[in-house]
């Protein structure tokens, strides 16, 4: 099962993307700030970053520089509500 790690602060937004996403196969793990998500990051690898662009404590730009960093194969996706 392909492993996307999701960060999105709107709650609605987050909670909509887990379950499209979970009843098309994968597994999600959501997180409602871009730090929280680099935390998790670090700890597991994923196949894929879907990330929100404009987030409190780290901006999406932010993260997925530091994510490329970790896994330089890791596959990023950005989103946005602009």
């Amino acid at each position: 099962m392909h492993k996307i790690l999701l960060a999105e602060d709107d709650n609605d937004m987050r909670r909509f993307l887990v379950k499209a996403l979970e009843n098309a196969g994968f597994q999600v793990s959501p997180h409602d700030n871009g730090m929280s998500a680099y935390q998790r990051l670090r700890e597991e690898p994923f196949e894929m970053l879907l990330t929100d662009i404009v987030m409190p404590e780290m901006d999406g730009i932010e993260l997925a520089r530091r994510a490329s960093e970790l896994d330089p194969d890791i596959k990023i996706m950005f989103i946005t509500g602009f």
